[in-house]
């Protein structure tokens, strides 16, 4: 038997991971049915699972997967410029559906939970490092720890990511963002 190529894996990986994105976005977790899933990945279920033990631990490559590329977004550009990238081409954020269902699955799922907290740490970490990096350039205010101002960041965006899920684009997310900018920046004196 013909062994296969370490690209030809990583490339029937990356089809696997983009489809399934495709599919639990649409019809989240519980409606992602293997049936739904070999549609949308156009493999068999025995190719699909071949890479992935089964459903779960494929939603959860996925979600490992989107976090990490969130991760490097937000170490290089920060979480601000992460959101209005995500008014200015929502295309190019086909991860926002699986982060609605990381969130609904951590409220229900405590293995999910657990294994999860673990993987979310890396996206805090880059964030948090980024604003460290900013604070002690003198960008941000420092009157607020943080940690407080990554709270506050990190809620921001889970609410900009259910309203974009929700359809609600309004123009004004825009302004609202150049506040949510300005509130973090160090005030001059």
């Amino acid at each position: 038997m013909p062994k296969v190529s370490d690209d030809h894996l990583a490339a029937r990986r990356s089809q696997i991971l983009d489809g399934a994105r495709r599919c639990f976005a649409e019809y989240g977790y519980e409606g992602a049915t293997v049936r739904r899933l070999e549609e949308a990945i156009g493999l068999s279920r025995g190719a699909i699972f071949h890479h992935f033990r089964d459903k779960d631990a494929l939603f959860f490559a996925l979600a490992k997967d989107d976090a990490e590329r969130m991760a490097e977004v937000a170490a290089n550009q920060g979480i601000v410029q992460v959101m209005r990238d995500m008014l200015a081409r929502p295309e190019e954020f086909n991860w926002l559906g699986t982060r609605l269902e990381i969130a609904r699955r951590v409220r229900t799922d405590p293995d999910f939970r657990a294994a999860w907290t673990q993987r979310s740490a890396e996206l805090t970490s880059a964030t948090l490092a980024r604003l460290e990096r900013r604070k002690a350039a003198g960008a941000l205010r420092d009157d607020v720890p943080t940690d407080v101002l990554l709270g506050y960041l990190d809620l921001v965006l889970d609410g900009l990511i259910a309203r974009i899920a929700s359809g609600h684009t309004d123009d004004n997310l825009s302004a609202v963002l150049d506040l949510v900018e300005a509130s973090v920046r160090r005030r001059e004196v």
